[in-house]
């Protein structure tokens, strides 16, 4: 019994271990180290053992990496700690079976070549398997191990491949741990050496360049916990923040607010809306602002970011979150829920293609919260916009690693598509972010500021931006085939 269990603890530490690899932690050799110890596993598993230690590996991981989840369900949202715990299990364990998935088809199906295997199959299996879960069933594209590179030379493959092309390239790094534990060291340095170098020499190719002027932005950041957020007693204090925090900002071409800025919907807060665009536009500064909107013809409420320059145009939300904007609960459900006091109306999605906003003489590709986890979904926007917005509220999750593997997330978006981002949050992290992915201001959480710098328009567009995930989709799926039809050699075998 102790002989099988001890497989499952490593399989499941190495997932735990691979969690500190993402912000704010950011050991970026951890998530590279944890997937060659699992390999090494596996390659000495039968299939039901490998599909076993898979599983652990994801449960380990996603405990780890997603704890917060638990936070934003119990802490925030009051569910019971009984239902928050089955609702974070159950994702943790759906996640968890993606894994198990791999190393299963891997026992059964590959393991013919050690060198082949760690150059193609293991790092295609495993990107199929993220771009999988990133999309199947709604999906959950949180903790792809590209994003974990996002400082490392190996980021340079993002603006060609996107971040799973990253993620096969952290892939490959760990399969080239796997041949130096095989005592196969030439090709392990080859691996290595190609897949930095290129990495690297990446980095610095010019794929956009500037089309205009700099153009000065106020990022207003008003951090009022989520638990007051939305109480009647906070609605006109938390006008009045964000009033004398904006004034701050006057002379700024572009003034951004986070998502679902004031506690109430837009027709309601018209009146004092019409106050501050007034003083905008007396001092030469545009307005674009998150906030939740009733649309009488659909009798729905819709999550926007509408700007507010020489005419009003909105942005809807396309990607909402479930259990947070939506429930996919029976109605008996949802009844409970209204009785327990907990939110149960569902916000209605936006449009899937919607154009960019046209504010201060710049084109704003628009994401709200959790939907720029989704790269995929805007490939559309990038061909007309030449600046990215994020507007955001992690105050759900407190002081945890969330906002800071969301800041993680939207910087790796700004380094696909050669595209400034402005981000502004609730309560943390407003950020200013280059083309390159780099962070360039940013503000404290928790603390109301108003973060000030200058975007510059880009034009042009990325591999990426061009082509979205079918190279590396290709690049995976031919990976795969050869390294199925290399005939089977002597390899070590399951005990």
């Amino acid at each position: 019994m102790a002989n099988r269990a001890l497989p499952m603890l490593a399989a499941l530490s190495l997932g735990a271990v691979a969690a500190l690899a993402f912000a704010p932690t950011s050991w970026s050799i951890a998530s590279i180290g944890s997937l060659a110890g699992l390999w090494l596993l596996w390659n000495r598993q039968s299939a039901g053992q490998a599909a076993a230690s898979g599983f652990a590996y994801g449960f380990g991981l996603f405990s780890v990496g997603t704890y917060w989840l638990f936070t934003a369900v119990h802490g925030v949202g009051k569910v019971p700690i009984p239902v928050a715990l089955l609702l974070m299990g159950g994702l943790v364990a759906i996640m968890a079976a993606y894994y198990a998935l791999v190393g299963w088809c891997y026992a059964r199906f590959a393991r013919r070549h050690l060198p082949i295997d760690c150059v193609c199959v293991l790092p295609a299996s495993w990107v199929l398997m993220e771009w999988l879960r990133g999309w199947f069933l709604s999906g959950f594209p949180w903790l792809a191990f590209g994003y974990s590179q996002i400082d490392t030379p190996l980021a340079g493959f993002a603006p060609v491949l996107g971040v799973y092309g990253v993620s096969f390239a952290a892939a490959l790094v760990a399969g080239g741990i796997v041949l130096v534990a095989h005592r196969r060291f030439a090709l392990a340095l080859g691996i290595l050496v190609s897949a930095y170098g290129a990495g690297y020499l990446l980095r610095g190719v010019p794929f956009v360049a500037p089309t205009g002027e700099p153009v000065s932005v106020a990022l207003v950041q008003g951090a009022v916990p989520q638990d007051e957020k939305w109480a009647s007693e906070s609605r006109e204090p938390t006008k009045k923040l964000y009033a004398a925090l904006t004034e701050q900002a006057w002379g700024s071409r572009i003034i951004l607010w986070p998502e679902a800025t004031l506690p109430q919907l837009y027709h309601d807060a018209v009146p004092f809306l019409s106050e501050v665009y007034a003083a905008a536009h007396a001092h030469g500064s545009s307005l674009v602002l998150g906030l939740l909107r009733y649309d009488a013809d659909a009798d729905s409420i819709r999550n926007g970011l509408v700007a507010l320059d020489a005419d009003e145009e909105w942005y809807y939300k396309r990607r909402l979150v479930p259990f947070g904007e939506y429930f996919p609960v029976p109605d008996f459900v949802r009844g409970w829920m209204r009785l327990r006091n907990l939110a149960y109306v569902d916000l209605a999605p936006g449009p899937a293609h919607q154009a960019p906003l046209h504010v201060a003489g710049l084109r704003l590709g628009e994401t709200i919260c959790y939907e720029d986890s989704y790269a995929a979904e805007q490939l559309a926007v990038l061909a007309e916009a030449d600046v990215l917005v994020n507007v955001s509220n992690d105050a759900w999750y407190g002081d945890s690693s969330a906002p800071h593997q969301h800041l993680e997330i939207t910087r790796m978006r700004s380094l696909e598509a050669g595209r400034w981002m402005m981000r502004a949050t609730n309560n943390g992290v407003s950020a200013l972010i280059a083309p390159d992915g780099r962070v360039v201001a940013r503000t404290r959480q928790f603390v109301p500021e108003v973060l000030k710098g200058t975007v510059t328009p880009y034009g042009g567009l990325t591999p990426y931006a061009r082509l979205g995930n079918c190279p590396v989709l290709v690049l995976c799926v031919l990976s795969l085939l050869l390294g199925l039809y290399v005939p089977r050699r002597a390899h070590v075998r399951p005990r």
